[in-house]
């Protein structure tokens, strides 16, 4: 179950229909589709925090991401290959507590000034085969180097090939890439979406 707490204007309790759903509603991914595969990093102590920050491992995102990162990996499905997601939607709690552990604007953003994913439109993702074999990036997630750049090309040729295939779907879906870390994807009808701090119960 999700509750309404901060600063999230639309309803956040999942309704029955599609049609009654609107697009800035939160909902969890996995009412909607069981095609993609997961692995929340902040849910556990596996990040570059080295802490585990999220009380369980959901992927809540407002419902037009969700239709876009459908349709996304729909077109990569047919290419044979499926989105595999690291983070989604992060209420500004999480932010602040992460701010918390590494005050650094280089690698957390500001709560005070909010973030995508404290607006229900980042995912951060990669892609695996239909075995759930990683597909090669170059670099693990969360890697803060240089080397996690879309514009570096100092790497082997399939993962340039691989960045760019995933930048290409994500861009046709409705997503903009962010250019120093390739698994970062923003909704662009997302941007101006307000800061939420909406959270959700543990099944």
């Amino acid at each position: 179950m999700i509750s309404t707490i901060g600063y999230c204007q639309a309803p956040l309790n999942k309704v029955e229909t599609v049609d009654e759903i609107i697009d800035t509603t939160f909902v969890n991914l996995k009412d909607y589709s069981s095609d993609f595969i997961y692995d929340m990093r902040y849910a556990t102590d596996n990040n570059f925090l080295k802490a585990q920050v999220y009380d369980c491992a959901e992927c809540l995102i407002r419902y037009k991401t969700v239709k876009a990162l459908i349709k996304a990996n729909n077109a990569f499905m047919r290419k044979g290959f499926k989105i595999k997601l690291y983070d989604c939607y992060r209420p500004l709690d999480i932010q602040k507590r992460m701010w918390t552990i590494v005050s650094n604007p280089k690698y957390v953003a500001d709560p005070s000034k909010g973030s995508i994913h404290n607006r229900g439109g980042a995912v951060d993702i990669t892609l695996v085969n239909f075995d759930g074999e990683a597909v090669p990036m170059g670099t693990d997630f969360d890697f803060f180097g240089i080397e996690a750049s879309h514009k570096y090309i100092n790497l082997p040729t399939d993962v340039i090939s691989n960045r760019k295939f995933l930048k290409k779907v994500m861009t046709a879906s409705g997503f903009k890439s962010f250019d120093s870390e390739w698994w970062h994807y923003n909704l662009k009808s997302a941007l101006k979406d307000p800061v939420s701090n909406a959270k959700w119960d543990c099944n």
